[in-house]
Formats: C-alpha cells, structure tokens, sequence
C-alpha cells in the first residue's frame, strides 16, 4: 500500500488493484471559497496554498472516492466536476446519500456509524465523528470516519474530523488499525472552540496508536494554525516522531 498525501485531507490510498481519492478538495489557490475566519487568524482565501505538482498526475489514477463529509475543504467545486465528468464510484455516510446524489455524483455504496460494509474484496465500516468540542459540533453537521480491511493490505482508520472521543478510543484500542490518519491542524473559528483535536488530544490520539499514524490538515486552509513544525516539536518532546508520519504536500509513504 502507498499513502500519496496531496494536500490537507486531500489523499489517495493506493492498493493492488485500487486508487481510492479521499475528500478531494482539487481548486487552485483562493478557489474553494473565503476564509473560515476573519479575525482569529489571516483571513485568506481558501486553499491557501496550490496543489503540489505531481497531483494531476495522482489523482487522475483515480478509481474510487471516498467522502467523509461535506464542508468545502473536503469536496470543492472542482473536486465535483472531476468525479462528474469521470462518473467515479463514491462511497459515502448514508447521511450524505441524498445530497450528493442530488448534485449528480454517483455514489454505489453508502455506510452507517459501526455497520460493515463491502468494500472491493475487503470490508469498511463507520466510524463516529464528531467535528468540535462543545456546542460547534452541532451546527458542523454530520461527519464519518473510515476502517477498512482489504485482502493482502494493511488495515487503515481514516478518522476524519474530529475530536478525541470514546469511539476514536474505542477504533485505536479494539481494532488496532495498523494505519491511523488524523487531522492535526487544530482549526478554529472566530467564536467557538476548537473544530479538530487540540495538542494535548492529538499526543493521546498517537500514544494509543498501536500502528503508524499520518497526520493530515495541515497548512492549507486558513483556520488552522498547527504548522508541520509546531506538531513535530510535540510530538518529538513525548517521543513519539518514530510512530509518525508528517507528510509534505505531495510525498508518498510507502506502508511495507
């Protein structure tokens, strides 16, 4: 298995036989709509940076998608046009069914909080989400992470967006994925706190980690302030950089 990381939460598993593009967020710089906060921090337009030069290439290997929500940064207007125009298979939570249907993508499979699904050879099963802490989380709306087992392949946990919850441990402790995605970028809006795990929770998430962990959602959209530097320090102080992976904007990992 190969981990390409593109940008943000923007990735591609590649397998055997599959290139599985996760929350495709594919806009050129400022493209995908305007700051998520104005006054916290730079209120530039989103992404904030472009997709590293080797993506095109990447993401045109495509042969699935899978979605864990529906924010802008996670399914962009260009993102839509590409699996349109290529009729991409879409896995999806069953509570995103109905609106990207509605938007003319073709989801073929569709999953629901802990029920396993098919998925090519393998299985996938939904994992809760929950994208804040405190009152934020409501109004952010409906998120699902990913555990997948596939034949032959490394099983993966895509959290998603969220915070450190009683599921995530449960995933961490019970499953024991062997390949652990989280987003690190520790966004926030102007009012509200926290939309993804804070410091502290994000050193918990990767000590109960027993596999690799990847951390993504980093540098590319504007309310998150978490640098690739910044998380190195951390998680160096608790030693724990051997366990991790933070990849640049275009660098594959290669899981032996």
């Amino acid at each position: 298995m190969k981990i390409h990381h593109l940008r943000n939460a923007t990735m591609v598993i590649e397998t055997k036989n599959e290139f599985i593009l996760v929350d495709p967020m594919l806009g050129k710089k400022a493209t995908a709509g305007p700051p998520f906060t104005l006054f916290r921090f730079n209120p530039k337009r989103n992404p904030i940076l472009d997709l590293p030069s080797n993506a095109k290439e990447i993401v045109n290997k495509t042969t699935h998608c899978l979605i864990t929500h529906l924010h802008p940064d996670h399914l962009d207007k260009e993102a839509e046009t590409f699996l349109k125009l290529n009729n991409t298979p879409i896995t999806c939570s069953i509570k995103d069914e109905k609106t990207l249907k509605k938007r003319g993508l073709n989801i073929v499979n569709t999953v629901n909080y802990w029920e396993e699904s098919k998925f090519f050879d393998g299985t996938i099963r939904g994992i809760p989400a929950k994208h804040g802490y405190g009152f934020v989380s409501k109004p952010m709306g409906n998120v699902m992470g990913f555990y997948i087992q596939l034949p032959n392949e490394k099983t993966i946990y895509l959290s998603a967006d969220t915070i450190y919850t009683d599921d995530v441990a449960k995933v961490l402790k019970q499953y024991k994925p062997d390949i652990n995605v989280v987003a690190c970028g520790t966004a926030q809006l102007d009012i509200f706190k926290p939309l993804l795990m804070t410091m502290d929770d994000i050193i918990k998430f990767t000590k109960n980690a027993t596999g690799t962990v990847i951390a993504n959602h980093l540098e590319a959209v504007n309310h998150c302030p978490t640098t690739r530097e910044q998380l190195s320090k951390e998680l160096k102080k608790h030693g724990l950089m051997e366990k991790t992976k933070i990849p640049n904007d275009g660098e594959t990992i290669d899981i032996e």
